[in-house]
């Protein structure tokens, strides 16, 4: 993969700035491609040695989505997966969720490391997060220590000094709408009525409870709203629509459906590598169905997008593979009136 020039050089100063303090803190706003640089500064630091790095990060869908990018970016590099399904340190380069790998059991299997990435880099305080580099830092003293965030500032104010001494490069927001690679954006608050609720939302350091969050905001009425604003102000642009968890996302893209507009999920999981669980089921009734689950479902990258109305239509041929949870390639489920056969 060819790096943008904006990106190569956020690479050559993080990789610079790890060689001349063995640590360093890159910051880049949304939209720069941070996981792509992420992806290429761990490439370079693997180059030519036999050298392992981690990357971490604290949810599922971050590791697996650092893991896709940077098999685009480095394919010739071996890739392993630390989380709750699986544990293996067998790649060069792994993959890592934060919960898992501070765990006492999982910190004493961890090999020594020579890189170690924290994806999110604003968490790197906190208790769980210290006693991963903790841990790293005593198996091998030389490790470096890299952090990539977009958002430095945490709301408890406490600093990252304790993990990162310099910051190795920054690209702001203004950096990034002046060269052309993002529009200067137009802001519309809209009012459905949650404010209150959203306000007494707990947080955890600098995050807040996004499980709070989608109790209040993945409800039909608060998302009926979503889409008859969106419909109002911005139905011929291209949308992206950020979500609190992954059932809210699924709800509110449903909710667009519904309304007539086409989402690209399926084209971004074609686009990214990322599986996709695909279901088909045939019905006659209550007590007369046959449903088929393939969990796994690898898309090929569309060639040509197809223009559809408010959308993105496109066709797909499908492969599928052994999933690691479950540990199949596919469910059956037959339900009928038969006792035995």
């Amino acid at each position: 993969m060819r790096l943008r020039p904006r990106q190569s050089l956020f690479v050559e100063r993080s990789l610079a700035a790890l060689c001349d303090h063995g640590n360093t803190l890159s910051i880049a706003s949304t939209g720069f491609g941070k996981t792509i640089a992420l992806s290429a500064v761990v490439a370079k630091s693997l180059e030519g040695n036999d050298a392992k790095a981690c990357v971490f990060a604290h949810r599922d869908e971050l590791t697996a989505q650092n893991r896709a990018k940077f098999g685009r970016v480095a394919p010739e590099i071996t890739t392993s997966v630390v989380d709750a399904e699986a544990k293996s340190w067998a790649g060069r380069a792994t993959f890592a969720m934060v919960p898992t790998l501070s765990r006492p059991a999982n910190l004493a299997a961890m090999p020594a490391l020579d890189l170690l990435v924290i994806d999110e880099a604003h968490h790197a305080v906190a208790d769980s997060y210290r006693r991963i580099i903790d841990h790293v830092r005593g198996a091998n003293p030389a490790c470096r220590i890299f952090g990539v965030t977009a958002t430095p500032n945490r709301g408890d104010r406490k600093g990252l000094r304790e993990i990162f001494d310099n910051v190795g490069d920054q690209v702001k927001l203004g950096e990034l709408i002046a060269s052309g690679h993002l529009v200067p954006s137009r802001t519309f608050v809209i009012d459905v009525g949650v404010q209150d609720q959203l306000r007494a939302v707990r947080k955890s350091a600098a995050d807040y409870d996004m499980t709070e969050v989608a109790q209040i905001m993945n409800r039909a009425p608060v998302t009926d709203e979503v889409v008859r604003h969106w419909q109002d102000k911005a139905s011929e642009r291209p949308t992206v629509v950020f979500c609190s968890t992954v059932a809210h996302a699924e709800n509110v893209a449903a909710a667009f459906n519904a309304a007539g507009v086409a989402d690209t999920s399926l084209i971004t999981q074609a686009i990214d590598g990322t599986p996709c669980e695909l279901v088909f089921a045939w019905s006659l009734g209550a007590n007369a169905s046959f449903t088929s689950t393939a969990h796994a479902v690898y898309l090929p990258r569309p060639r040509i997008e197809i223009p559809g109305p408010q959308g993105i239509q496109a066709t797909f041929d499908w492969q599928a593979a052994k999933a690691t949870s479950p540990a199949r390639m596919c469910t059956a489920v037959l339900v009928n009136t038969v006792a035995t056969y």
